[in-house]
């Protein structure tokens, strides 16, 4: 296809590696950076126009407005303040396994083992009504592997599902962003799928929302 304008695709069927690992060592990489992350942009604040200078502040904040918190808790802020500093062995030994195992034993050998150009997979499904109690719907998304080795990753309009949005992805390997750019241009170019959404009044009643 050297030269010439991609005119069609082959998909061939690849199984994802079992991902358990790769997340619970995002995790602990993500809760890490999040705290230094979010201490360095509250250091860099005027004072005197906020009051709340670390993650701890946060935490007490939230703590005394519950209204910050009615529908949604800070687990995820108490686990990152406990966390250790950047400069941690095990923070360190997961940020490495997670990119190796992500990268180049995760995405590189699956385009090389199934002798494929690209990765290709739904992006995930559409926007899911907040449930008071049992929480959001997560159908799951192939952005783990992309994102943790820092691989590109191009979503793309794929139609709607009552309404709402859905997109396709397509994933390479390092720096192979002028590729995916073509390829998914060229999707977009042959589908004509991208289409205005309708911002239905109510959902109630639709199969594609129903979270039992």
């Amino acid at each position: 296809m050297s030269g010439q304008p991609p005119t069609g695709a082959v998909l061939v069927e690849v199984t994802l590696p079992e991902g358990r690992v790769i997340d619970d060592l995002e995790d602990l990489v993500l809760r890490v950076e999040f705290k230094a992350g979010v201490n360095a942009y509250l250091a860099s604040t005027a004072p005197a126009q906020f009051k709340t200078r670390t993650l701890a502040d946060l935490i007490a904040f939230n703590a005394a407005e519950p209204r910050e918190t009615a529908l949604f808790g800070q687990e995820t802020f108490l686990e990152a303040q406990a966390s250790p500093g950047l400069d941690d062995p095990a923070y360190l030994k997961a940020k490495a396994d997670a990119k190796r195992l992500a990268g180049p034993q995760g995405i590189d050998k699956l385009l090389s083992d199934a002798r494929v150009e690209v990765l290709v997979a739904e992006s995930g499904g559409p926007t899911s009504v907040v449930d008071r109690i049992n929480g959001g719907r997560w159908l799951g998304s192939p952005s783990t592997l992309p994102a943790v080795a820092g691989y590109p990753h191009l979503t793309l309009p794929m139609g709607l599902v009552e309404g709402l949005p859905v997109g396709l992805s397509f994933m390479g390997t390092a720096w192979s962003e002028a590729r995916l750019l073509s390829l998914g241009y060229a999707f977009e170019q042959a589908t004509k799928a991208r289409r205005a959404p309708t911002f239905p009044a109510t959902v109630n009643g639709s199969p594609a929302f129903d979270l039992q």
